[in-house]
Formats: C-alpha cells, sequence, structure tokens
C-alpha cells in the first residue's frame, strides 16, 4: 500500500499540527528514525553519517529534507511528534528550550521570558476562525 502523503493537518489554532491517527501514519517513519536515536550506537553512527543513516528508513523527500535542515516544524508539519523529534535536538546537544523557541520563531531568552510569565498571552491570534469576518 503506498504511503499517505504528508498532510498540514491544523485545526483551527495556528501553527499547531494535530497529530492524529493519519498524521501519525504519515510520519511513521520519521518517527522511527527519531527513536532510533534513543540508543547512542545509533547516534554514533547517524552523527558519522547523516544521508546514509537515514536511507536505513523509507523517508519522504520532504521528511528527509526537514531532518537534514533541522527545520523543527517542518518535521512536524511532515507527520512527526514533538517527542519523538526532539530526540534529534538531543542527539544534536540542542537543549530542549531552544528546540522549542526555534519552533516558535523567537530568540532562546524571549521563549524563556514568556514561559516564565505565564506562556504565550490569550489575546491575539488564538484563532484561525477570528479572522473569518476581518
Amino acid at each position: 500500500m503506498p504511503k499517505p502523503k504528508p498532510t498540514a493537518v491544523k485545526n483551527d489554532i495556528p501553527g499547531t499540527f494535530v497529530f492524529t491517527a493519519e498524521h501519525s501514519r504519515v510520519g511513521y517513519d520519521l518517527n522511527m528514525f527519531c527513536m532510533s536515536l534513543s540508543k547512542a550506537g545509533n547516534r554514533e553512527r547517524f552523527q558519522a553519517g547523516e544521508e546514509a543513516y537515514l536511507d536505513d528508513y523509507d523517508l519522504t523527500p520532504g521528511q528527509r529534507s526537514a531532518i537534514l535542515e533541522r527545520d523543527w516544524n517542518g518535521m512536524l508539519e511532515q507527520g512527526g511528534n514533538v517527542y519523538y523529534t526532539l530526540k534529534l535536538a538531543a542527539c544534536d546537544g540542542v537543549p530542549y528550550e531552544e528546540a522549542y523557541a526555534l519552533m516558535a520563531g523567537m530568540p532562546r531568552e524571549d521563549y524563556r521570558a514568556m514561559m516564565l510569565t505565564g506562556g504565550r498571552p490569550v489575546e491575539g491570534n488564538r484563532y484561525l476562525s477570528d479572522w473569518e469576518d476581518r
């Protein structure tokens, strides 16, 4: 059976990729790659030759590109589970806070300050439907 095509699964929350059953099927190989990095030997093999290591997985071109470019949101859009993709961040020595800041599109210091003051403000662009009448 052919693999499902990656789709940007979004509900009504801007910038959010909802991890549904369909989305998990799209991202299965991407997530299995990320989980493989739980083992030290796999991390070493990946770091020694990323392209060759990725050949072991049936990744779409978009998934492969997102991994190689460390496009964190791209991995989520391509079916990645945030908890699994963070295995790649850990393999690279990227602290989770920094990875989350990159996903949010802001400097780490600004992300940290935002989270320490209660997270994203409730005012603003919370839902796409807020823009339907504008």
